[in-house]
């Protein structure tokens, strides 16, 4: 019988944790986690952790940061929540003007969660077409091996079978053309090239059904699901010509890469720019876009936004987009709405985020960081067991050639028994820590990917 404390037990009894497998959970206890404090978790018994993948890619400057805890703590003493129907509030009209400063995009639509940011842009994108006298333009294209969510507008976009193969039938037809991942190159063929290639897949395309096509929807640079695959950032240049020639939208859906993970506050701001950005150690604090970066005409924005405090996403779009929904007429109007639509709290988190980025200048921080923690990586990218090594921004990636069926679950298990919090993607085991963490820490990250790779049966 579960105790009080006893949380794992209490947990398969009551919590319906998502992607997972509930049975395995017999076996495989989930981490039972007291508290938090900066990079490290902390369990009930009192062990410590390094949180090398930020809490599923949300947590930016650590757990119980002062300074974002501060701003939460002075918004409960205003306002915890009103309806943004009929009110507004400082908090999300600051927010929306910043980021539209740095994105280069305005009239920003807010939601809770990265799922809900891409059904947003999707229905935005077909309503536009419908409201500008072009109602066929309703279809979508992605990239193969794309995630964009798991709802049922996302998922009709995303390309990982495992979460959709089961609910084909709920979903809307769409179009998968070749992703640019770099792994996928032809021997001796470069990222470019492949990027190149599969940019003139892209073409051909949108060459025939262009007139049915309302966007085109992508991961900017790297695509998570699909085991943080890589590609050339000339792939994005190209991307952007073509829906401006076939007058297709281009949804850079930023939720996992956005607020500097790739090297630059977002990803497509990295378009025809000369990979790897990390390398760089530029003085720009990144608080604005780079030069001869797209523009996208959606950006879809989540996880990083409120440093892993709270759930907030949001849209943000061109003017021409917007003005297509501005009338007299309601049933022009973008009628889509959640109750916890640009919530004050989070707001605030997502404003102590952006301040802690223009304070610190994180971006040419960790520009500097990346280079002293890909040495610190070097002997993992040497091992035997390692191919792919790949790096970008804040982002390590490899795959252990030699895994076998269960080597998510069993390196996942050997990690934590060194302290490490880390969730594989398959074969791919993959490093996205906060960004405050320490030379210190990344050492005995690297020491415990080389010790798991080392270990017998993982």
């Amino acid at each position: 019988m579960a105790t009080d404390n006893d949380l794992p037990s209490r947990t398969r009894a009551a919590v319906w944790h998502p992607c997972t497998q509930m049975q395995h959970l017999e076996a495989v206890p989930p981490l039972a986690i007291a508290r938090g404090e900066g990079a490290w978790l902390f369990d009930t018994g009192g062990r410590r952790y390094l949180d090398a993948i930020s809490s599923w890619w949300v947590n930016l400057f650590g757990h119980c940061n002062p300074r974002i805890n501060a701003a939460i703590t002075d918004q409960l003493t205003k306002i915890e929540h009103v309806m943004l129907a009929g009110a507004t509030h400082e908090p999300v009209v600051e927010l929306s003007e910043r980021l539209g400063r740095l994105t280069g995009l305005g009239h920003a639509f807010y939601a809770s969660d990265g799922a809900s940011a891409t059904e947003i842009a999707l229905k935005m994108s077909a309503h536009y077409w419908r409201n500008a006298g072009q109602p066929e333009k309703s279809g979508f294209i992605s990239l193969e091996n794309g995630y964009h969510g798991e709802t049922v507008g996302a998922l009709s976009v995303t390309d990982i079978p495992l979460f959709k193969a089961t609910y084909a039938p709920l979903l809307r037809h769409t179009k998968q053309v070749p992703t640019p991942d770099a792994r996928h190159a032809a021997p001796g063929e470069s990222a470019e090239a492949w990027a190149l290639r599969c940019a003139a897949a892209l073409e051909a395309y949108l060459a025939e059904h262009a007139a049915g096509t309302a966007a085109f929807i992508l991961e900017p640079l790297v695509q998570g699901a699909a085991g943080m695959a890589m590609y050339h950032p000339a792939y994005l240049a190209r991307a952007r010509e073509l829906c401006d020639r076939y007058q297709v939208h281009l949804i850079a859906d930023e939720i996992a890469v956005g607020f500097g993970r790739t090297g630059t506050m977002f990803a497509f701001e990295q378009a025809g720019s000369a990979p790897p950005f990390a390398g760089e150690t530029g003085s720009s604090s990144g608080l604005r876009p780079e030069a001869g970066s797209i523009r996208p005409d959606f950006i879809c924005l989540s996880k990083g936004l409120t440093g892993g405090y709270l759930p907030l996403s949001a849209v943000l779009t061109t003017d021409a987009i917007y003005d297509a929904f501005y009338a007299e007429d309601t049933t022009l109007g973008f009628l889509h709405s959640h109750s916890y639509t640009g919530n004050p709290l989070a707001c605030r988190a997502a404003l102590a985020v952006l301040d802690i980025f223009g304070h610190d200048k994180v971006i040419a921080a960790n520009r500097v960081k990346a280079i002293e923690f890909t040495a610190i990586l070097s002997e993992v990218a040497a091992h035997r067991r390692v191919r792919h090594f790949r790096h970008l921004g804040m982002i390590w990636a490899f795959e252990v050639g030699d895994a076998g069926p269960g080597f998510a679950d069993r390196f996942h298990r050997a990690a934590l028994a060194h302290g490490v919090f880390i969730r594989p993607i398959g074969n791919t085991v993959y490093v996205m820590p906060p960004y405050i963490v320490d030379a210190g820490a990344m050492r005995q990250l690297a020491n415990a990917l080389l010790a798991c790779l080392g270990e017998a049966g993982v």
